[in-house]
């Protein structure tokens, strides 16, 4: 990619569907792509189709029989630690994992409770940094914790008011050292809490407008900012991107990034050290530090822009000149069939071939006849002496024997090697002596 930041290629991986979450693996050699339909997919990095999970039977009243989701997705991770494991959720009040080599069955699936023990749905699902807990946000404004490590029966850590009932949780994030989460929620509040007391949040910020049901929260890479992004009703501000600093939870920055659009998604790469951020209004826009920042935007920002060789030429515009005299009027052609007509009887025009030339060559171009060899030799010698009527065609050729043999033309380079020829010579019968017969033709006795 160079600085005009164009995609090398563009493709609908499902078809009409809204993608709700796209993420890369651990090693990034795969795209996790969770979409409006029931089915996640999994692209390598050139964009071809690795897996697609199978869809479960909607007429099936238990989930947990079913072997895939049966609504829309609502969420998709990987595995921090397994790369081939990866985990969705669904409308369908379920979340499952999934192991890449087998998309035709779950690996696991987990069913979320609310307090009455209703099925609620997730709206969004994460792993802890070292895969050992999964958390899931649910739509009755609970966090809901299982230990991987065991069945997914009970619940290992639980809060059911999280965030206020009815709303959709947005984004969990898990800090890097596993000792935090933050939670950002529709209700417009985003919130820390301790892994080891969830009971109650360790701080709290409201008035942070969300109407978008995946506005992502997220870490710093050194753990001491976390990040959210406003969401603004149409013409009404400025779509914002605010860092919070952990301990006090309060604004450190504020980023404007979009006029008139919300801020949706954001990702803090910590490797690159750059943040890339969409919009709602269909734009990704990556911040970086000239500085601090490693790789990434910054290689497409070194390299300049391609430029087409660019096809230059001049329009040959009929001239008029009405008040010119005769001779130097041009015939103008109307009609674009007359201006073929005049172009194909035009020879350099149409292109047209050499004619058949008949007679002597002129103008280096050789006759018809003696183009050839043959053609020469028979023009020069045998139409020049023509033979005589009245003579034996077979005398005609014996009488140049001799000359021939004294002073050959055309096998000159042959006259020392030549070898010479050596026919039979036929005795003469004796007279009085009658030649015997052949076996065959005697008399038997």
């Amino acid at each position: 990619m160079d600085a005009s930041l164009r995609s090398f290629r563009t493709f609908r991986p499902c078809e009409s569907h809204q993608i709700r979450s796209l993420q890369y693996s651990i090693t990034g050699d795969c795209i996790l792509i969770a979409a409006g339909n029931a089915q996640a997919k999994v692209l390598d990095r050139d964009g071809f189709e690795i897996l697609e999970c199978i869809k479960g039977d909607q007429y099936i009243n238990d989930m947990a029989k079913t072997k895939g989701h049966v609504g829309m997705l609502n969420c998709g991770c990987w595995h921090p630690r397994d790369k081939e494991e990866f985990m969705t959720c669904s409308i369908d009040t379920t979340v499952r994992l999934w192991h890449i080599e087998n998309g035709k069955q779950h690996k696991a699936v987990i069913k979320p409770r609310s307090k009455q023990g209703r099925p609620t749905i997730p709206t969004t699902c994460i792993y802890t940094a070292d895969g050992k807990l999964v958390a899931a946000g649910c739509q009755d404004g609970s966090i809901q914790m299982w230990d991987h490590r065991k069945n997914f029966v009970n619940t290992a850590m639980v809060n059911r008011n999280a965030h206020q009932l009815g709303t959709d949780m947005s984004s969990l994030c898990f800090s890097y050292d596993g000792l935090c989460l933050a939670s950002r929620g529709c209700d417009d509040t985003l919130k820390l809490w301790d892994m080891r007391k969830m009971k109650s949040p360790l701080h709290v910020a409201g008035n942070l407008e969300n109407v978008f049901p995946m506005t992502d929260c997220l870490f710093s890479p050194d753990d001491k900012l976390i990040v959210t992004g406003t969401s603004v009703r149409r013409g009404e501000g400025v779509g914002q991107l605010l860092f919070f600093d952990r301990d006090t939870f309060s604004v450190v920055t504020e980023m404007d990034v979009a006029e008139n659009a919300s801020v949706v998604r954001c990702v803090w790469h910590p490797k690159l050290n750059q943040i890339m951020v969409g919009t709602a209004d269909g734009n990704a826009k990556v911040y970086y530090d000239p500085d601090l920042s490693h790789r990434g935007a910054k290689l497409c920002v070194v390299k300049t822009k391609l430029k087409r060789a660019q096809i230059q030429f001049l329009a040959d515009d009929p001239i008029i000149t009405p008040h010119a005299l005769p001779m130097f009027k041009e015939e103008r052609l109307k009609s674009t069939k007359k201006i073929k007509e005049k172009a194909r009887a035009d020879p350099i025009k149409s292109h047209r071939p050499d004619m058949p030339f008949h007679g002597a060559g002129a103008g280096g171009r050789l006759g018809s006849s003696g183009g050839t060899l043959a053609s020469y030799i028979s023009k020069k010698y045998a139409l020049q002496r023509p033979i005589e009527s009245s003579l034996d065609p077979r005398e005609a050729i014996i009488r140049h024997a001799k000359e021939a043999e004294e002073n050959p033309m055309w096998t000159t380079a042959y006259h020392k090697t030549q070898p010479k020829a050596v026919f039979q010579q036929i005795e003469e019968d004796k007279e009085g002596e009658e030649e015997p017969l052949p076996p065959w033709k005697k008399k038997k006795l």
